[in-house]
């Protein structure tokens, strides 16, 4: 499959965080993007080269519409954990790029899943997700990032990082993780959509190397040129500041994985693949301390005492 000639990419997620990262690097690349929002026009994110379709994930119709004429596409999820409405969600996508004839889909899971069944809706609803789309037919790759860093260049992080040097998240210090930014994503999903011979496999995407938190910290302080000091937030603490931003009930489905992970049951879940998923996507994601001397830390200065870790999202 050649990248060289322009794909038709239906982009499901597009006004999110994850979403807009792929659409971008698909414009950059003079690739035409298309995507499904609920939102007003004059509510909706500048994504330059994409064109929006009205609608909801919901309504069968809707998402049809937006896979007419398409070639290719990705998925990420919203933030919902219903496990009925997560199937209905994929089972709308599958069909539509049944009857389009999309030549891939790339679902990006949001996070990634453990081996066995859990308790945890965040996992067991992408679990479900990746079943529907597989069973349906439809030739897909799946990707599974771990956490962002572009979680912790934020109001709730950025300040406390500046200021006073601590970073604060809710992993157990001692979990080793290949943190990954939004663009590192979004390269890893390109890869996935164009490289040939991928139907039917599913990539732990991430960093070249897992992190423990002082690790983390270390990186963050070559790039902050300053010292870092990790700490781990209660994973309690975190969905509480989490409900005050996007209500309880979907605070509860992004802090049930960091209460998993809490538990110790799974501890290398968020860990690198020893650079499996980067030698066949012919992808590096950048190091950690680079990434951090790329952001523009400075908007951060003497706001801490104005924005408080604690609510961090």
């Amino acid at each position: 499959m050649s990248s060289e000639i322009p794909m038709r990419v239906a982009v499901v997620g597009a006004t999110g965080f994850q979403g807009s990262a792929v659409a971008r690097l698909l414009a950059e690349r003079h690739h035409r993007v298309r995507t499904l929002t609920r939102r007003p026009s004059g509510d909706r994110p500048p994504l330059p080269g994409a064109s929006f379709v009205a609608g909801d994930l919901a309504r069968a119709a809707d998402v049809r519409r937006l896979f007419e004429g398409t070639t290719h596409a990705v998925v990420t999820l919203p933030l919902v954990y219903e496990p009925e409405r997560v199937r209905l969600y994929a089972r709308n996508i599958a069909l539509a790029a049944l009857d389009a004839g999309v030549v891939r889909l790339v679902l990006n899971a949001n996070t990634r899943v453990p081996q066995g069944p859990t308790t945890v809706p965040a996992f067991e609803t992408r679990r479900s997700a990746e079943e529907v789309l597989r069973d349906s037919g439809v030739p897909l790759v799946v990707v599974r990032p771990p956490v962002y860093l572009d979680n912790l260049f934020s109001p709730w992080n950025g300040p406390a990082l500046v200021d006073e040097g601590v970073l604060a998240y809710p992993l157990p210090p001692s979990t080793p993780t290949a943190w990954l930014s939004h663009r590192d994503l979004a390269e890893a999903v390109y890869a996935a959509l164009t490289v040939d011979g991928l139907d039917g496999r599913t990539f732990d995407i991430g960093g070249t190397h897992s992190l423990t938190g002082a690790e983390l910290a270390a990186a963050f302080g070559r790039g902050l040129g300053r010292t870092v000091q990790y700490v781990q937030l209660p994973p309690a603490v975190f969905q509480r500041g989490l409900a005050r931003l996007l209500g309880p009930e979907t605070a509860a489905g992004v802090a049930g994985i960091y209460h998993y992970m809490a538990t110790g049951a799974d501890p290398l879940l968020l860990a690198a693949d020893d650079g499996v998923s980067a030698e066949v996507l012919a992808v590096r994601a950048a190091p950690v301390d680079e990434w951090v001397t790329r952001q523009p830390w400075q908007v951060w200065a003497g706001d801490a005492e104005e924005q408080s870790p604690s609510s961090q999202g």
